[in-house]
């Protein structure tokens, strides 16, 4: 299995994770009415067995029950698999004490005595400063609460103040998790992969296929349910602005024996630093997300593909 490693010093993961946003997330995606905790054990289950050990999650995904599901399903892997989870940084939490009581509340429902990885989910501020709450996460790898610190949709600038900031309580920043796919390149042109890379932060690639843009699954006559359907991308314009990056998608998809989606995965795979975490409801779909690792698409044709998707940028 081939591996990444989380920051400069943080542990060697899977090149591929699974995020977990639709493990109990009823208002977007559905859960309880079109999957639910019976599916969802079954993608953990088939990723587990494929050899995936990085799995992200957040406290607001699901009102904390992505975390608690994740946790009695990780029970049986204490040791092996890496658990990422987020920190949201809510107007009412004011103090270090408040950042303290939230990870072990993350502790509690992923029912684990430590966090691989814990990330500040968005950067807002409100009341609290980014010196105080990168000293309560200072405070925490101390006590040993977390094991390594990230951040989330930060810029540039953000990232390099709280890898500052880290930096002062000897600490490194590990990861930044961004938005990123072949059609959300916006990154690449702001300078952030760049920086990423000078400072030696990995990034994880969160929304890699597009929310299923990418998959081939969707076309003019056959849209997404629920919150996605109202997507203009989804819609039979958009999918034809996408067309030449999909028929390229499609195209290599032939050639290599290998879905759409393993395409659009392994593309993220071969850039430097990065990591993808396409999300997985079913044993199906985290079993193709693993279909993306095991080979590699040629420097031409990663070159192909970054071209046709140049207008994302």
């Amino acid at each position: 299995m081939l591996t990444k490693q989380l920051g400069p010093h943080g542990p060697h993961v899977s090149a591929i994770g699974i995020g977990t946003w639709s493990w109990g997330d009823r208002l977007f995606w559905g859960y309880g009415s079109q999957y639910g905790e019976t599916e969802v054990a079954a993608a953990f289950q088939a990723a587990v067995a494929a050899g995936i050990t990085l799995f992200d999650t957040a406290e607001i995904y699901g009102w904390g029950e992505s975390e608690r599901l994740l946790g009695r399903f990780q029970a049986d892997h204490p040791s092996s698999l890496c658990l990422a989870t987020k920190y949201g940084p809510v107007p009412w939490r004011l103090t270090q004490d408040t950042v303290l009581r939230a990870i072990r509340d993350s502790l509690s429902r992923l029912q684990t005595d430590t966090i691989d990885l814990y990330q500040v989910h968005w950067p807002f501020s409100f009341l609290m400063s980014y010196e105080t709450l990168f000293k309560a996460l200072a405070t925490a790898v101390h006590q040993g609460l977390i094991q390594t610190v990230g951040v989330s949709n930060y810029s540039v600038d953000q990232m390099r103040k709280a890898h500052q900031l880290l930096a002062q309580q000897g600490i490194p920043l590990a990861v930044n998790q961004v938005r990123y796919s072949l059609i959300t390149r916006q990154i690449e042109r702001q300078g952030l992969t760049a920086a990423a890379r000078d400072l030696k932060v990995t990034l994880l690639a969160y929304s890699p296929l597009a929310q299923g843009l990418l998959t081939g699954k969707y076309s003019s006559g056959q849209s997404p349910a629920g919150a996605r359907a109202s997507d203009r991308r989804f819609k039979p314009d958009g999918l034809r602005k996408l067309a030449p990056v999909t028929n390229l998608l499609q195209k290599l998809a032939m050639v290599h024996d290998k879905t759409m989606a393993q395409v659009a995965l392994n593309w993220l795979i071969a850039q430097e630093g990065v990591i993808p975490i396409p999300g997985a409801k079913t044993a199906q779909q985290a079993t193709e997300n693993v279909g993306a690792l095991g080979w590699s698409l040629t420097t031409d044709e990663v070159a192909a593909l970054s071209e046709a998707s140049r207008p994302w940028l």
